[in-house]
């Protein structure tokens, strides 16, 4: 079974790691693990397969996150994902969207780790790749009274709940439990306060480690600084990055660094041409320019050129007769808008 490198990954967000992203995100660090959007399991063994997995052989390493809850099925479609080639298979119990919840998937499948534990192994029985789990550190109900105090709590039996749900995955075969630090409200609460208002725990997720010293671990949920992402791999296996990493890409290259010091940051210009080129092939397809020029907005970000750039970039896509060269002249807008140094990726 292939030994990934777990220890910088970007996590799956729906509707923004697609596999124009994940290209343009590989730009940034050669190792960096990359998950896709949760798919659903029925998608997969039900609809256009080839469609909803095709990646890019530059993407790997890549892992395929599943959502669903019937071991017979997840098993299919692990297998069909292992067939197209993607390195790893993950199973979605963090998600805490009402229309996951109501499809028995995502985070309230947190309630029954005996049926995840099924899941799981029904995965590990079909493909010869690591099954892994992404989760919270626990679920509460938005409809509950008393909710602000079970958020900023966690008591021993909440801990007793984790440890139970991550050692029954483990022991099914799970290779790693990505755990999301904060406790997922099921209802009441939008995604994006989902993410925002359950306060982050990561003494939840350290004491978690040192309770499960053999089981490794990737910490996932407001990592923003190269600092915090070192201190935390000072004692789990790896940190999952979520949307700094899309806002800001280039903390991508920065980490990459810090982790091998001799590690060259690729240039702007290298990763505008690099993307402009992966373009020309995906218009060539029959894929659209703003598909792939949306996820690249955050190249700049901090820059004095930011805006300039975000502006031709986002506008300029949509424009009739607009092509992959609206790449480079985007980057080109940026520099001058910036004073006209080039600017280092770093």
């Amino acid at each position: 079974m292939k030994d990934l490198d777990r220890r910088i990954a970007v996590a799956p967000m729906m509707d923004w790691t697609d596999r124009h992203c994940r290209y343009f995100l590989r730009g940034f660090s050669p190792a960096t693990l990359l998950y896709t959007e949760m798919i659903t399991a029925a998608a997969i063994t039900r609809g256009d397969a080839a469609r909803l997995l095709a990646f890019d052989p530059e993407e790997h390493p890549v892992a395929l996150q599943l959502g669903g809850s019937d071991p017979g099925e997840l098993a299919a479609a692990a297998r069909i994902g292992a067939d197209f080639g993607y390195d790893e298979i993950n199973l979605n119990c963090g998600c805490p969207s009402d229309r996951v919840a109501s499809g028995a998937f995502g985070a309230c499948l947190m309630r029954e780790p005996h049926r995840v534990a099924e899941c799981v192994a029904a995965m590990v029985g079909a493909v010869r790749i690591p099954v892994t789990v992404k989760m919270r550190i626990g679920v509460v109900s938005g409809a509950q009274a008393g909710l602000a105090g079970a958020l900023a709590g966690f008591g021993e039996d909440d801990f007793a709940a984790l440890r139970a749900f991550v050692t029954l995955t483990r022991q099914a075969g799970s290779q790693a439990a990505i755990v999301h630090a904060r406790m997922a409200v099921l209802g009441g609460l939008s995604p994006k306060e989902n993410r925002e208002v359950p306060p982050l725990r990561y003494d939840v997720v350290r004491r978690l480690k040192a309770a499960m010293p053999d089981t490794p671990i990737v910490l996932n949920g407001g990592v923003r600084t190269v600092d915090s992402a070192l201190d935390a791999l000072s004692w789990c296996e790896g940190v999952m990055l979520g949307r700094e990493a899309y806002h800001r890409p280039l903390f991508l290259a920065e980490l990459a660094q810090a982790l091998a010091p001799r590690a060259v940051a690729p240039s702007r210009e290298a990763l505008l041409a690099r993307m402009a080129a992966y373009a020309e092939r995906e218009l060539a397809a029959g894929h659209s320019l703003p598909a792939i020029t949306r996820h690249m907005l955050g190249l700049y970000a901090g820059e004095p050129g930011a805006r300039a750039y975000r502006r031709l970039l986002s506008e300029g896509a949509r424009a009739r007769g607009a092509d992959a060269q609206l790449i480079r002249r985007a980057g080109a807008s940026a520099q001058e808008a910036g004073g006209g140094a080039r600017q280092p990726a770093r």
